[in-house]
Parts: C-alpha cells; structure tokens; sequence
C-alpha cells in the first residue's frame, strides 16, 4: 500500500490518454495541453500519476505534470507486462491498461520522476535526430556500394548518391558539435574524467552525462547497470532446464549498444576489461558473454570515476569496481 491519498495510472496514446483511478475510476482526456489542464483539475492533493514510458507520448505529459507539482513516476513498460501477466488479465482495453497500471502503482514502490532540465531535452533529442542521421548514412554508403559493384553505375546516381552522403556528414557532425557544446557547459569535468577510461569515446560519455544527469540520479553502480540492461538473467530450474546466461535487455537500448561497441575497444587497451574478457574466454564462454561482461564492467569504471572525481587509474578502478 503506497502513501499517497489517490493513485492514478495513465495509458497514453497518440490523440487521447484513458486514466484510471484508485478512487474514482476511469476517464479519458486529449492528448495535448488542453487536456493536461483538465486532468490537473481532477487530481486530489497527495496524488500520485503513473505511466509507461513509451517514447515521446509519455514525455509531454510527465513534464507538465512534475512542472505543476504533481508527483509522477514513469516506469518500464516491461514491468507492467509482466504485472498484468502474473494477474491473469484476458481482456486488454486502453481502460484496462489505465488501470493495470494504477494497481501496479499501488502494489510497487515505483521511482519517482524528475523533470528533464532543457539542456537534457535538447541533448536526447539531438541523439534521437543524430540516430536517424547515421542510419540513413550507412544505407546510402550501401547503396553507393551497390552501384560501385554494377561496374558501370549512372553518374547521375553515384554523384546525387555523393552529395547525400557529404550532406548527412556535415549534419553528423553539426550535431556532435552541438552536444559537446551543451554538455561542456555544466559537465566538462565529468566529459573529461569518462574519456580517460580506455574505450570510452566521447560520443558515450556525451550519452552516459546526459541520461544519468550527470550520475546524479544512481546511488550505486548496480543501479545504473540494470538501467541500461547489461546485468546477466540466469535461466535454470532443476536438472532439465538449462538455457544460457544473457542479459536481461530491460532498459536503455542506446546506451547499452554504445557500451558494447566500445567493449570491442577496451579488451584491447582496458586491463581490467581485458583481464575479464580472457578470465571468461578461458573459461569456455562465448566471446559475446564475454563482452557483454566487458561492457558491465566499463559502466562500473565509469560510475565509480565519476563519483570519485579522479581520472582513470588501473589499479585504482579496479578496487572500486571489484565485483
């Protein structure tokens, strides 16, 4: 049982969003500042708003909430799965959904939301434009690839295929720019400190300051590896099942695939990433647990570096993040 007066769980969607309290039951508001100004008005002092994080849906409304006081949690929309499973729900409505939620919010001790500052909104905003960039960058290299193959391609086609890619380098490049700039403004000591860790690049530190605030918002390393989702599930029962190790993938997917391809870097030139790397290769292992374990532990040397403000030292980090 939480201690708040009412509890509300909120399933948003692209035009509407049904919500459903603990106390009243359902309703359903627009989805835009109209309708967050009446749903305002219907909250009880004491209340608290729960909602799935689904990508840009959720954002607007958590903001204008924590911005008019009311206390909000956002939570991983896997937990609620889960949740409604273990209950054995059949029917699924976006009232049913509202209200899964808000008994998810009253049987879990939920984390709380903190608004995102404006420096943080624009750098996650950059990385989801710098995304759609470099995606469409390694399809056109792809496409002038294939035209190169055919041995005699247009020259129409290879040039506009050329200015594209050299237009979406400049807009890569505008956008790394801009990051390093907004960062640089309240966390250069901390830009600093990430990339003296071997296999950190800046584009990682950029990515760790901004979505952890500056490591602010974890108290300890554990905390911050089950965010990004590179602690390890085990899947064993008895003597019959026995499925292999992996990790649990509930958390931040950019982060994690930065952190696993900057684990291929520090095998080579992290000790105590290396040292990890041959321990789990000798032991028979696969090489892609191996770096998966590579990357847990670059996120352990990040955290403790960051809290302890002091560059990356070998021996140092590796009793900080010893286990």
């Amino acid at each position: 049982m939480n201690k708040y007066k009412e509890t509300f769980g909120v399933d948003i969607s692209k035009d509407v969003f049904d919500v459903y309290g603990s106390e009243c039951g359902h309703s359903q508001f627009k989805n835009d500042e109209q309708g967050f100004k009446l749903f305002v008005k219907t909250l009880a002092a004491d209340s608290l708003v729960v909602m799935e994080a689904t990508g840009y849906y959720h954002y607007r409304l958590a903001q204008f909430l924590y911005k008019n006081g009311i206390t909000v949690s956002v939570v991983n929309p896997l937990s609620v799965k889960r949740f409604i499973q273990m209950k054995l729900a059949k029917v699924k409505t976006d009232k049913s959904d509202a209200k899964a939620i808000c008994n998810y919010g009253l049987s879990n001790e939920v984390p709380l939301y903190n608004a995102l500052s404006d420096v943080q909104a624009e750098c996650l905003q950059l990385f989801r434009l710098m995304d759609s960039y470099l995606k469409k960058r390694t399809a056109t290299k792809n496409k002038l690839h294939g035209e190169e193959v055919l041995g005699i391609p247009s020259k129409y086609v290879y040039r506009s295929l050329k200015r594209d890619l050299k237009h979406l380098n400049k807009e890569v490049k505008g956008i790394e720019d801009r990051l390093l700039e907004l960062v640089k403004q309240d966390q250069q000591k901390q830009l600093t400190l990430l990339t003296s860790i071997p296999g950190i690049g800046i584009k990682t530190a950029l990515f760790l300051v901004v979505i952890t605030d500056g490591f602010s918002k974890f108290e300890k390393a554990s905390q911050l590896c089950s965010y990004v989702g590179i602690t390890p599930t085990i899947r064993e029962s008895g003597s019959s099942v026995r499925g292999r190790s992996r990790i649990s993938k509930v958390g931040n997917k950019k982060l994690r695939n930065l952190l696993f391809l900057c684990a291929f870097n520090a095998c080579k030139h992290n000790k105590g990433c290396r040292e990890i790397y041959e321990r789990i290769v000798a032991k028979g292992k696969s090489k892609k647990l191996a770096l998966i374990a590579v990357a847990n532990k670059l996120l352990k040397q990040a955290f403790a570096i960051a809290k302890s403000g002091l560059p990356y030292d070998e021996n140092f980090v590796s009793v900080l993040t010893k286990g």
